[in-house]
């Protein structure tokens, strides 16, 4: 991988977050020139920090968002197909007997959810009484009838990252832990100052895209003559991962009395993920951390459906991200849109990103190109991502056939992903003894070794937290060992 700028691109985007490795992909596959900057690790904010979901958005239909919601299914369907190994369909159970919304109400809800994105892979809605059903397990008797959807759950940090795969295959320079200094109009060209690790650098760019998330306005003041930023509205959502609340592969969404809703997801295997809460948000949006009260409010939503509840001693791991919203005047952060906002101009030109959600970041892309008259054909519609060649279950069998000597859980955990990828990172080895050194939760040199060369990885929490989530297994002493081997 590139450790130095080019020193002329077609195309320089700030900010390695989904929106940002979108455009840089889909960018290098018509051809042009792409420089992506990242000041810290790809994901490092916002876009590892998701309920993990590529959904419509149910809830945005009651604010009569249609043309979200419409867009969100259609791409939807298109990532099931382009990304199987880590777009994955889950059933979501409402329990309707605390719920504050009217049944019919729900019921109309999920008929346009079924019918208005063009729905081909997923089941169409259903009713099912919980009492005694096997959808039910882990919830207090009572709960009545349950109205089951299907939607999608993904790794959103793993998307994320083989995005930039696919779109450094294709040419782009994908440069983290690169700050972002400044940059002028100079003889109809862009020329930014970069600071990276071997000192600063001048690149110069036909086009400059700002997708820095919750810094888009401070990357404009950086910038001679950028327009002033449109209002933002900074909203922090917060999980929390608890020891796993119920059998079964679905996941709930609760009804609060407040109004808002929380998933209960399982995660990882022997885990729920709950959340999100939505919280204003006017600190610096480096390194948000949940606070107590949304702690309890999560806890106390769990309390209300399910018989055993955990406390505040049993979660596993939290987590804080700043979602970056074009202030629609909104009284409630949860009812601000979703919707993205495009502001284009100027030459030579500048596009900036503000808002977006993780499922429709490919189609953000196609927007921002066309914005900028990058020219070229729309082609990520129908291209799948790196490992997604294939069903996930063809992965996983001829990952079987060929490592047969291999644990299951960690071949299943490989194809999971990085589908047909995995193959190049377990290259020739046929034994446990062969993947080298052992750090635990199954994670081997030879695993690490793909990830500092191949998907951007430096430090124990790139590895342990974005790369994988072996960070809920590994102890201390074996995260010890893996920082002193990335030391070397």
């Amino acid at each position: 991988m590139a450790e130095e700028p080019p020193p002329n691109v077609d195309l320089l985007i700030v900010g390695g977050g989904i929106n940002g490795v979108g455009i840089a992909r889909d960018a290098a596959g018509r051809g042009l020139s792409v420089l992506l900057v990242e000041k810290d690790d790809l994901a490092a904010h916002t876009s590892s920090s998701s309920s993990k979901l590529i959904h419509g958005g149910l809830r945005y239909l009651e604010q009569l968002d249609l043309r979200l919601v419409r867009e969100s299914l259609a791409e939807r369907e298109r990532l099931l197909a382009i990304a199987p190994h880590i777009v994955r369909p889950i059933d979501f159970v409402m329990p309707m007997g605390l719920a504050r919304r009217p049944a019919w109400l729900m019921r109309l809800g999920l008929f346009l959810y079924d019918h208005i994105g063009g729905r081909r892979s997923l089941a169409a809605s259903r009713s099912v009484q919980l009492d005694g059903d096997a959808l039910g397990a882990g919830l207090k008797p009572g709960c009545g009838t349950g109205l089951v959807y299907a939607d999608c759950r993904t790794d959103d940090a793993r998307l994320v990252v083989l995005n930039a795969v696919d779109a450094a295959e294709r040419g782009a320079a994908i440069l983290t832990r690169t700050e972002f200094l400044s940059a002028r109009r100079e003889r109809g060209a862009w020329v930014a100052r970069l600071r990276g690790k071997a000192g600063e650098r001048e690149v110069k760019a036909r086009m400059l895209v700002n997708a820095a998330g919750p810094w888009v306005a401070d990357l404009l003041a950086r910038i001679d003559g950028a327009p002033p930023p449109r209002p933002v509205r900074l909203v922090k959502g917060s999980h929390i991962v608890v020891p796993r609340l119920h059998a079964g592969d679905h996941a709930l969404l609760l009804q609060n009395p407040d109004g808002r809703v929380v998933f209960a997801i399982p995660f990882e295997g022997a885990f729920t993920l709950v959340g999100t809460t939505e919280v204003d948000w006017a600190g610096v949006p480096e390194r948000p951390q949940i606070g107590p009260a949304e702690v309890d409010y999560l806890l106390a939503t769990l309390a209300l459906y399910f018989e055993g509840v955990p406390e505040a001693a049993d979660i596993a791991w939290s987590y804080s991200g700043i979602r970056t919203l074009a202030d629609d005047g909104r009284a409630s952060a949860s009812k601000v849109t979703r919707d993205y906002v495009l502001d284009a101009g100027g030459e030579p030109p500048l596009l900036s990103v503000y808002g977006g959600k993780l499922t429709t970041y490919r189609r953000l892309a196609e927007q921002a190109l066309k914005r900028l008259g990058a020219g070229g054909r729309a082609w990520t519609a129908d291209t799948p991502l790196p490992g997604g060649e294939v069903a996930p279950a063809v992965a996983r069998r001829r990952l079987e056939g060929r490592y047969p000597k291999l644990p299951l859980e960690l071949l299943d955990r490989l194809a999971a992903g990085h589908g047909t990828r995995a193959e190049r990172l377990l290259g020739d080895a046929q034994t446990v003894e062969e993947l080298g050194e052992h750090f635990g939760a199954g994670l081997h040199a030879c695993e690490v070794d793909y990830l500092l060369e191949c998907e951007w990885a430096r430090t124990p929490e790139d590895i342990l937290w974005r790369r994988t989530k072996l960070g809920l297994r590994i102890t201390p002493v074996e995260a010890r060992r893996l920082a002193a081997y990335l030391a070397r």
